[in-house]
């Protein structure tokens, strides 16, 4: 059987970690993808299910506050600038001085 080339772009530090797997498991990088693309074909659709990673409970809480914080404006305000923060940072300091 003939073959052909094709080029991907990958990440390198992604193909350093594939070629080692693979290499454990007895084919080079070219012969993975080749198993891949057979399976695909074979079956019609990408061979395993794809989607998205659920967040761990540190990013769910972070979801919830980032949440709140859009719901209330009073208790999380927003600024226009940087500068505008470290204003009122300034004026609460000044609430503080004894």
């Amino acid at each position: 059987m003939s073959k052909t080339s094709a080029n991907i772009s990958l990440d390198p530090a992604l193909k350093r970690s594939a070629q080692e797997l693979f290499a454990d498991l007895g084919m080079d990088l070219s012969t993975a993808i080749s198993i891949f693309l057979r399976q695909a074909v074979r079956e019609q659709r990408i061979p395993f299910e794809i989607r998205r990673d659920i967040p761990n409970a540190q990013t769910r809480e972070a979801l919830a506050e980032y949440e709140e914080m859009k719901r209330d404006r009073i208790k999380y305000p927003r600024y226009g600038s940087f500068d505008e923060l470290l204003g009122e940072v300034a004026e609460d300091a000044e609430d503080y001085k004894v």
